[in-house]
């Protein structure tokens, strides 16, 4: 059997936005039932094939760490989370729509990963202003995931989305935002056939995920 190359992503939130139950669904294809408090850092993983089908498919071992902690936590905290900031391939920012502190808070998620060799200096500043140019340079691939969509009110929804799109755009990256429901969609209204194996997750430009 061929070697599969490693990939390392974070997983990086506030605690109680979801994080462990989000991995639990991409490693195992399962609602996570009574999610606990992640102390310290959590792993799974799961195999994915990239472009499968192609010329181009290659096969990944991905590891999804899921990190513990508050970015209010005292600096020793936040010292001993850096050991987990190493080697990383990819970032996934997990945040509760119904908790506009969680959203803001990603800014600081982001600044201790990203420069976990420095010191904290408090990205977020009044008014949510952020320096995007503190992360010209960044190279590593971001993921904004927002939960909890179908705790809002219909009402509100287009207002907090056209809020939060503006997080996706200052990190440059992808953004997805999960509901609870029965099936899978993409945003347009396609319907993915749920997941027959743990390697179909992934790929794409999926904005709205809904899942059991």
């Amino acid at each position: 059997m061929a070697s599969l190359d490693r990939v390392k992503v974070l997983v990086l939130g506030d605690s109680g936005v979801g994080k462990s139950s989000l991995v639990h669904l991409l490693c195992q294809n399962q609602v996570l039932g009574n999610p606990s408090w992640t102390v310290g850092c959590s792993v799974d993983v799961r195999v994915h094939d990239y472009k499968e089908g192609t010329p181009e498919e290659k096969t990944y071992y991905i590891e999804l760490w899921d990190v513990g902690g508050s970015v209010g936590s005292a600096s020793s905290v936040k010292s001993t989370r850096a050991v987990f900031y190493n080697s990383v391939n990819g970032i996934i920012l997990v945040h509760d729509l119904t908790n506009k502190k969680s959203s803001q808070n990603l800014y600081r998620w982001s600044s201790e990963a990203l420069n976990r060799d420095l010191v904290p200096t408090g990205v977020l500043v009044t008014n949510g202003d952020y320096d995007r140019e503190q992360f010209a340079d960044n190279q590593i691939p971001l993921l904004v995931i927002g939960t909890k969509l179908d705790q809002i009110h219909e009402t509100k929804r287009h207002e907090v989305l056209t809020r939060t799109a503006f997080l996706a755009e200052d990190f440059i990256a992808e953004e997805i935002n999960l509901v609870i429901e029965k099936r899978y969609f993409l945003r347009e209204g396609n319907q993915i056939p749920g997941f027959p194996d743990r390697k179909r997750f992934g790929g794409g430009t999926l904005k709205n995920l809904h899942y059991d």
